[in-house]
């Protein structure tokens, strides 16, 4: 057990991928995805958010989808404890992020809390599509860095140009950052359940805004999960409690994967007898 798990620290700090390209990755997503904090900072003071409250927001909370969710709500007159129910629950996904990063960079006690405000989709992608221990804790330092730093600028700056700009939905900077999470989402739709899961969300939330008040379609989307794993849990059980096992099909003489294995023992009897 010990030389299993040396082996595995050796793996986990192996030079598999040179330190410039991780970071070339890394700051690729910072910059991109830093630059639409601009678009944050104007949809939150068209919003009715000071411009203190707006630079707050981004430097406390610091997850994209959150943001853009709360002062969505906030733009469409929902009540402010159901904006932040809504922003917490997309918040949520970071904590499951960080149980996976925790055991990957294995950082010190001491710096995980300060590691812990950068957990968020784009640091931890970058992190696990590393492959040792060592590129992913620059992945995930340098998409951090000049993700909090790019995206806390803008978010100034477009707080301070919202009065100039005007109508933020005449510029359609309200749909950014929708745009934005659907983005960076959809790469990670990879399996049919995920698909559904996205597919039914997006149904449940769309359908349920002109009916409900706003954030609270957000919470009811949230539905979909637990709504498909349901439906695919009774399938699975149906099929499993129908048809019997391939097992007996072939001792009746039915084409099986068992007949030619069968056919072969009885050659093999017959050329032992003759022997």
């Amino acid at each position: 057990m010990a030389e299993q798990t040396a082996l595995a620290d050796i793996r986990a700090d192996g030079a598999g991928k040179p330190d410039t390209a991780v970071v070339r990755d890394a700051l690729g997503v910072g910059v991109a995805v830093g630059l639409s904090g601009f678009a944050f900072g104007v949809t939150s003071a068209g919003s009715g958010l000071t411009v203190w409250q707006t630079c707050a927001l981004s430097l406390l909370v610091f997850t994209g989808a959150s943001q853009f969710a709360l002062v969505g709500a906030l733009a469409a007159g929902g009540n402010p404890l159901t904006a932040a129910a809504g922003a917490f629950f997309l918040g949520v996904r970071n904590a499951f992020y960080g149980l996976r990063l925790s055991q990957l960079l294995a950082l010190p006690r001491a710096v995980r809390p300060f590691a812990a405000q950068w957990v968020i989709d784009e640091t931890a992608a970058v992190s696990l599509a590393q492959p040792g221990r060592r590129a992913a804790r620059i992945g995930f330092t340098v998409t951090g860095l000049s993700l909090y730093l790019l995206w806390n600028l803008t978010t100034l700056l477009g707080a301070l140009g919202a009065e100039a700009i005007g109508d933020t939905d005449a510029w359609g900077l309200d749909a950014a950052g929708p745009a934005v999470f659907l983005a960076l989402l959809a790469p990670m739709l990879r399996t049919t359940t995920e698909r559904t899961v996205a597919a039914l969300a997006v149904l449940l939330g769309l359908g349920l805004l002109p009916v409900l008040p706003a954030g609270v379609p957000v919470l009811a989307a949230a539905l979909a999960a637990p709504v498909v794993l349901y439906a695919q849990g009774r399938r699975g059980a149906s099929r499993t409690g129908g048809a019997s096992p391939q097992a007996p099909e072939g001792r009746t003489g039915g084409a099986s994967p068992q007949a030619p294995e069968d056919k072969q023992d009885r050659d093999d009897e017959r050329r032992g007898e003759q022997r």
